[in-house]
């Protein structure tokens, strides 16, 4: 359950910051958000920043990949545009960013999807509470994908839909599915360095975590090459998040939740993913979006296990010159998919 931290909003640095958890701030509907600040969730103090320009705005609560690489750093700039119709909610997931620099867990502390989950389900009911609405819109990609998917099937009740991209269905599948799709690009391509690497890694499952960095590093080289780069100065972090101590809780976060998910010897939450185990049918509205560049979450993966959901309403895009990384491309994908499918749900 959410619990209380503090009775006042302080807008001060991140050391220092908590959100008011009162029933409902939104005095009118008019009223602008900007909110930053800690929220107790799960037990421990998570961050979270909430921006609109007005109250009555649907909520999009955004949930961040990795795990580990949070987006609120780079909110501002990447999805600032969108304040003007959605209240826009980044969240430091346990584990990362500013969520690991207020508990600092020690590395045998694991993380577990459940847990994750329930944090998550709380997020959005802490929402709906604070800013008095009834559901948030859920976006999800890469490993949030997996949480999102874990959010809605656990309380549909607080969406109204869930956008994603970059979906990951299962470790049996996906695993397997992006080491074989290098491994063949690389022999087309007569990239000797490649082959020799993924040929000494042997096909998946795996006991060594390196491995698994091994192969992104080999999925960032072919992806970069059939994709459009993001912008440059959208990793150009916000001034809360610039400073020496900050970044180094972010990259401390980083390495941590990346070893609970890929786990020490390849048993980590990763390989307990399963998404079509948790059932195929949806009580909310799913979109998915697909870079046809994803090498590490393939579109014939993503493609049919959406083939296989039942759901309300169902879309599924695919994107040009799209990686698994975001870009431009992406990113506009999702909101004209907002605007145009989403936003007529929650009205």
């Amino acid at each position: 359950m959410v619990g209380l931290l503090s009775a006042a909003f302080l807008s001060v640095l991140p050391s220092a910051g908590a959100l008011a958890q009162t029933s409902n701030v939104c005095t009118s509907p008019a009223q602008k958000l900007d909110e930053k600040g800690f929220v107790e969730i799960g037990g421990i103090p998570q961050w979270v920043t909430i921006k609109g320009e007005r109250c009555d705005n649907p909520i999009v609560l955004i949930v961040h990949g990795g795990p580990g690489n949070p987006m609120s750093p780079f909110s501002d700039v990447i999805y600032g545009g969108w304040e003007k119709d959605y209240t826009v909610v980044q969240w430091d997931q346990r584990g990362a960013g500013m969520t690991w620099g207020k508990n600092r867990p020690s590395e045998d502390t694991p993380l577990t999807i459940d847990q994750m989950r329930d944090d998550g389900v709380d997020v959005a009911r802490y929402l709906t509470q604070h800013l008095g609405q009834r559901k948030v819109i859920l976006l999800g990609g890469s490993w949030s994908s997996i949480l999102a998917v874990h959010m809605i099937k656990a309380e549909p009740d607080l969406f109204y839909a869930y956008l994603g991209w970059a979906q990951m269905v299962s470790y049996r599948d996906n695993l397997p599915a992006t080491y074989t799709r290098l491994l063949d690009m690389a022999r087309l391509a007569g990239d000797q360095d490649s082959i020799t690497k993924l040929e000494g890694i042997g096909a998946p499952p795996w006991t060594n975590p390196r491995n698994f960095g091994i192969l992104r590093r080999i999925d960032r080289k072919y992806e970069g090459l059939a994709t459009d780069p993001a912008p440059a100065h959208w990793w150009q972090r916000a001034p809360d998040y610039a400073t020496p101590q900050a970044q180094e809780d972010y990259t401390a976060g980083e390495d941590y939740s990346y070893i609970q998910f890929v786990g020490w010897k390849g048993d980590g939450m990763f390989s307990q993913v399963d998404l079509p185990a948790l059932g195929t049918e949806f009580k909310v509205p799913v979109f998915l979006l697909q870079g046809e560049a994803d090498y590490l979450t393939v579109p014939e993966i993503s493609r049919g296990y959406f083939d296989s959901l039942m759901a309300p309403v169902k879309a599924f895009v695919l994107l040009p010159r799209t990686g698994h990384d975001p870009n431009s491309i992406m990113v506009d994908a999702k909101l004209k998919l907002l605007n145009e499918k989403i936003r007529p749900l929650a009205d």
